[in-house]
């Protein structure tokens, strides 16, 4: 096999990559490092602008393989229209799962707990006491129950909680208990203290926490989005935070980054994170793992993992 495989990782730094391939370092650079129409293997760089990982896509006219090192692929699905029959879209499953539940698990504790006020108060020189809310005896929900909410789930386990429920696309069985269908999200809203989002972006979540949602939350509960920005209407959440009804951790905002000035800074009872749930010392290690398994699968036309949608005519 002598075709060309884009790596946004210089390929010496990724241990058991087959050999057969000719291996090329592209990171985002203006200047690709190839011709786009020799690719057959193309891993779309990790954290970069808008728009930046399709700009090669018109040009492959020979790829067979698309790489996220995102677990979502949304950034990428308005490049799939460039490619041909038959190319296979695949995402980061596995990658991402630990840094983003420690991240989740942080933003629910340091928003309940009210870590914001204390750095504040620590600023100031201020000894800010006082009791507040703890996750245990809490009810917790999870929309979007895939592998990133199951990995969740793992870290909010020893917190003693009341309940927590788990929703998804479609309904199911898993060990710990049912899988709730989207079609049941409002009945299970008004119930939980926590709602945590980490659904993907499709055109079925993209603004799924609208006004009605987050009139069906209780008063007081905490909204944690790790999904995407636009899984959530801006303009709902800011009017139901600057009520003081509704509190919110987000890592993820719409737009983004969150430009300055923006009212959703300084919006009462927010914490925001600017979207760092994947890119931790977590990463490198697994993404580089599951691309050196990815090209062996491919060069021995095995079976590839995480495939997302094989492109048609």
């Amino acid at each position: 096999m002598t075709a060309d495989v884009w790596l946004p990782i210089p390929s010496e730094e990724i241990e058991g990559l087959p050999q057969g391939p000719r291996y090329l370092f592209w990171d985002g650079a203006e200047e690709f490092p190839g011709d786009p129409g020799d690719c057959a293997f193309y891993v779309v760089p990790y954290m970069k602008p808008v728009g930046l990982g399709v700009r090669p896509l018109p040009g492959m006219r020979s790829v067979q393989v698309v790489q996220t090192l995102s677990a979502g692929i949304d950034h990428v699905e308005p490049g799939l229209k460039f490619l041909g029959a038959g190319v296979r879209l695949c995402n980061a499953r596995g990658v991402h799962e630990a840094s983003t539940a420690e991240l989740t698990l942080t933003l629910v504790l340091a928003s309940l707990r009210g870590v914001p006020d204390f750095v504040r108060a620590q600023d100031r020189g201020e000894w800010l006491g006082g009791f507040r809310p703890a996750l245990a005896d809490k009810s917790v929900l999870i929309v979007g129950y895939g592998s990133i909410g199951a990995a969740i789930e793992d870290r909010l386990t020893p917190f003693e909680l009341a309940r927590v429920a788990r929703v998804a696309r479609s309904g199911r069985a898993t060990a710990r208990g049912p899988v709730h269908p989207l079609t049941e999200l409002p009945a299970l809203l008004p119930s939980a203290d926590v709602v945590i989002l980490s659904t993907p972006l499709t055109e079925q979540t993209q603004g799924l926490v609208d006004a009605a949602f987050l009139a069906r939350m209780k008063d007081g509960a905490l909204l944690v989005n790790v999904a995407r920005g636009p899984v959530v209407d801006t303009e709902a959440l800011l009017t139901e935070l600057q009520s003081g009804r509704l509190r919110a951790a987000l890592d993820v905002t719409d737009p983004e980054p969150l430009p300055p000035g923006h009212p959703l800074w300084h919006a009462p009872g927010v914490l925001i994170t600017p979207h760092v749930g994947g890119p931790t010392s977590a990463f490198m290690p697994r993404a580089k793992r599951l691309l050196a398994d990815q090209l062996t699968r491919f060069v021995n036309q095995e079976p590839l993992r995480n495939v997302i949608l094989t492109t048609r005519a």
